[in-house]
């Protein structure tokens, strides 16, 4: 299909072959298939975008006309200290969980590549907790980490441990949130798997004549074989963290005394709470700014620890 379309326009209109009836019906079809796709796009994602880039520059609360205050909103959030409270809790938040979260799926790949009875079946079950809905695992784990009845708390008092009040006490609520996040490690863990499966046996047999042990082989042959898996998974694990959401909403609201209060929960309290459109359209753009920065300088680093293999023949 895509080819009729290029065909279609490949030649000036003035030298262009007459097409015949049914080749100008497959082109009509094929813009008529895509449309959906790009009327959506055009809609539901660059619209907004545009507007929250315009309404960044103004001040808003729906009810009223945008007034244009131009630089207004990005100075504000500089002098804003609940801005730099969110920000800080999102950065600490994304430094902890996304490298254990990265060890604990790749433990749990490196388990489940084993040649085991019932393999499949566990792998399903680590799997199925990314499948269930995100407020679903959100009260799940407020449950879990209720002071007085959680499953959490009954469980360290049988060791002889008294838990905290974990999301009730400002010096424990963002652990807790930290902890409920290591529930959805089995997409990364389902990912990590699928590159394990892809290192060739052959160096691990060369690696045993050599008389390499288990650590080494790990070390020299699992990892470099699959840090593009590593880099992939790192990339959307900042992405995801420092974009958190559902679980502080659900889990502490921001609280308390916003100990767990992320740039997406405060954004969400200016936008809807406040009616402050503009102030939290420009702090989505600032948000934007910093993953788009970090995600880059991932990027940027990967020639020194990313390996593949077909550029290195291509290097060769």
């Amino acid at each position: 299909m895509a080819e009729i379309v290029k065909e279609a326009h490949l030649y000036p209109r003035s030298v262009r072959p007459r097409l015949s009836r049914w080749r100008r019906r497959e082109i009509f079809d094929a813009y008529l298939f895509i449309s959906p796709t790009v009327i959506g796009l055009l809609v539901f994602l660059l619209g907004p975008i545009i507007a929250s880039a315009a309404l960044s520059f103004t001040d808003y609360d729906i009810l009223t006309a945008p007034a244009w205050v131009g630089l207004d909103n990005y100075t504000g959030l500089f002098q804003d200290g609940l801005f730099w409270q969110a920000l800080r809790v999102s950065v600490i938040y994304s430094v902890i969980s996304v490298p254990l979260g990265l060890a604990l799926s790749l433990g749990a790949a490196l388990l489940l590549n084993q040649k085991i009875r019932g393999v499949a079946i566990l792998r399903s079950i680590y799997y199925m907790p990314t499948i269930i809905s995100g407020v679903a695992v959100a009260m799940l784990w407020r449950w879990l980490f209720n002071a007085q009845f959680g499953m959490v708390n009954i469980l360290l008092g049988k060791i002889g441990i008294r838990g905290p009040m974990w999301l009730t006490d400002e010096r424990w609520a963002l652990t807790a949130i930290i902890i409920a996040s290591f529930w959805g490690v089995g997409g990364a863990m389902l990912i990590y798997l699928a590159g394990l499966q892809g290192i060739p046996s052959e160096l691990y047999e060369a690696a045993e004549i050599d008389g390499a042990t288990e650590q080494a082989k790990f070390r020299y042959i699992t990892l470099p074989m699959i840090s593009h898996v590593t880099f992939f998974n790192l990339v959307l694990g900042i992405i995801g963290a420092l974009q958190l959401f559902t679980d502080a909403y659900v889990m502490t609201g921001g609280g308390p005394n916003n100990a767990t209060l992320f740039l997406s929960l405060y954004l969400y309290r200016q936008a809807f709470l406040y009616l402050k459109m503009g102030y939290a359209s420009a702090m989505a753009w600032v948000l934007f700014a910093i993953v788009l920065v970090l995600t880059l300088l991932v990027f940027k680093s990967s020639p020194m620890w990313v390996y593949y293999e077909s550029e290195r023949r291509r290097a060769t």
